[in-house]
């Protein structure tokens, strides 16, 4: 287990880290989030941790450029949890490709916002993996999403984060399972999607059992 007692660990991204949080479901969400928050405090009481949920729907890097200062930056934390890219992609193969983000852009963006974080707070970063819920790797938007988690986790070597490979904890699921049972539309997970999720983060972060 790599968090310490009393740190302050923040989560931020698009709807898969929102999931409700600034509404029906706040302060958490009622997705991969909460799963984590509740299963690493109750394996972990005794570090008393601080959890934050920064998720906005519909969010790009772009949008998370926009905001970093006030929803990453000033909230001061110890680990930062970045999960971005699903709209930067997704857009593209909607009615909206206008609003969709290069990949060079989306690297060069991620990477700023990344350094500035470490450069203001000190903290540590846990960089997710863009997923889609989608088995077949010649599908082009699974290629594309292939292509961005690759700059994820180019990136969590560059900085020395720790790298959650969510694309990778949905395949091993998608070989014996239909996508239907995880997602309606390949993006948005159902609460056993977001179980598959949380499972990652937790074994990203040695806290898999209560030891």
């Amino acid at each position: 287990m790599i968090l310490r007692t009393g740190q302050r660990v923040v989560f931020i991204g698009d709807s898969i880290t929102d999931c409700g949080r600034r509404d029906n479901a706040a302060p958490y969400g009622s997705g991969y989030v909460s799963l984590v928050r509740a299963l690493v405090d109750a394996r972990h009481p005794e570090l008393r941790l601080e959890w934050v949920n920064r998720g906005v729907n519909g969010d790009t890097v772009r949008d998370l450029a926009a905001r970093w200062d006030d929803d990453a930056i000033a909230e001061r934390p110890d680990w930062l949890a970045v999960l971005i890219g699903i709209n930067d992609i997704w857009r593209r193969y909607t009615d909206r490709p206008d609003q969709a983000v290069a990949i060079d852009e989306y690297e060069g963006t991620l990477r700023d916002l990344l350094r500035r974080a470490v450069a203001a707070t000190g903290c540590r970063l846990v960089l997710g993996d863009p997923f889609l819920i989608e088995a077949d790797r010649n599908d082009p938007q699974r290629a594309d999403t292939d292509r961005y988690a690759a700059v994820v986790a180019r990136l969590a070597a560059e900085f020395d984060a720790v790298h959650v490979a969510n694309q990778a904890a949905f395949d091993r699921v998608l070989a014996v399972s239909p996508a239907k049972r995880w997602a309606d539309d390949r993006v948005h997970p159902h609460l056993p999607g977001h179980a598959v999720l949380a499972d990652a983060y937790l074994d990203a972060l040695g806290a898999t059992t209560a030891s």
